[in-house]
């Protein structure tokens, strides 16, 4: 009788998440994220009142988070310091592009709102990214480079001018080195899932003017007029419609301060007010459970804590962004968000790694 062939080191990757010992440990998150992804698809075509709204951009991203998922998942298990790498070079590449910086003119950073767009994010990524790569390395020359590349980055964030790009990856960076000392995530999960909470309550606050004048007007300095007036049109319009919201990406047909404005992308600078203006309390609900699972996929994840907990900094810092700014405006980076999770959640196939 003949050998039989050898199998491909994908076709393997995939029978190991199938029969590995602790499968059962990965699938709840595996199906919880089917249904939360199926209901985000579903749902703006459902709020689409009157063929009015566009949902082409809502799946768009559905698909990219998927798709940038479930290759993170595949390359995890066969490469996942040089996959991680990668993605840290290619963020940064990509926010340089972004950035349209080019040799003998000035750095022109393409992000409104104080720098929390594409550029901001994509820095934010590069660092995560690297950290990840460096806490998952075995070799120790290996790591100190990666996480020299992630300071890099953002040192990088402070010369395109992106002072926010430069803290959070700074803080990303940190968050990482204090990982390789934890043992326990879930509490640390929960805290980081706690803070982006935090963040998310007090720019609905700002939006509906709630809180006190002093902090308002030291937010609202902080944060420029323009953005709160954004913020106030986004709570007004799904305070108008609280159940299905005026339909996906048309915020900017029905924002005043947006018919007012000759630059401007037609978001309101925050993911989860977009969300309840455009598609209502549901639409919200959805992109909290869509974090929420991320979180709880790392929280049931069979890698290391400490690269666990450097993913779960980096998604949060993503998630504060998008909260505050207009990150999750660009495919890019919801792709580069999820396969980052996906990484960080993924069985290492038999083998070297």
């Amino acid at each position: 009788m003949t050998a039989p062939a050898e199998h491909s080191p994908v076709r393997e990757a995939v029978r190991e998440h199938l029969r590995a010992p602790g499968g059962e440990r990965g699938r709840g998150p595996d199906v919880l994220g089917a249904l939360v992804l199926g209901g985000c698809a579903v749902w703006p075509l459902i709020s689409a009142p009157g063929g009015d709204g566009r949902p082409e951009g809502a799946l768009l991203a559905v698909l990219a988070v998927t798709a940038g998922y479930v290759f993170g998942r595949i390359s995890g298990s066969l490469v996942p310091v040089a996959t991680a790498a990668v993605v840290s070079a290619g963020a940064l590449v990509a926010a340089l592009v972004s950035s349209r910086r080019t040799f003998g003119t000035t750095v022109a950073v393409v992000t409104q709102s104080g720098g929390t767009g594409a550029v901001t994010a994509l820095l934010v990524l590069a660092a995560g990214a690297a950290c990840c790569a460096a806490t998952a390395a075995r070799r120790p020359a290996a790591r100190t480079a990666l996480r020299l590349q992630a300071l890099a980055v953002a040192g990088t964030a402070l010369l395109l001018g992106s002072f926010v790009g430069f803290v959070a990856a700074l803080g990303v960076l940190l968050c990482s080195l204090a990982a390789a000392r934890m043992r326990r995530r879930l509490f640390a999960l929960a805290g980081l899932g706690l803070a982006t909470a935090l963040v998310v309550g007090t720019s609905w606050a700002v939006a509906e003017r709630a809180l006190p004048e002093g902090l308002s007007v030291s937010l609202e300095g902080q944060l420029t007029q323009y953005r709160v007036a954004l913020w106030h049109d986004a709570a007004e319009l799904a305070k108008a419609h609280p159940v299905l919201g005026v339909g996906p990406d048309r915020f900017g047909d029905l924002s005043p301060t947006v018919s007012q404005s000759l630059d401007t992308d037609g978001t309101p600078h925050s993911a989860p007010l977009q969300q309840a203006a455009e598609q209502g309390v549901v639409g919200v609900l959805l992109l909290g459970a869509v974090f929420g699972w991320l979180l709880y996929g790392l929280g049931r994840s069979p890698c290391s804590t400490p690269v666990v907990l450097t993913a779960g900094a980096t998604l949060t810092a993503l998630a504060v962004l998008a909260s505050v700014g207009n990150a999750l405006s660009f495919t890019p980076v919801t792709a580069g968000a999820s396969l980052l999770a996906g990484l960080a959640t993924a069985r290492r196939a038999a083998g070297p790694a």
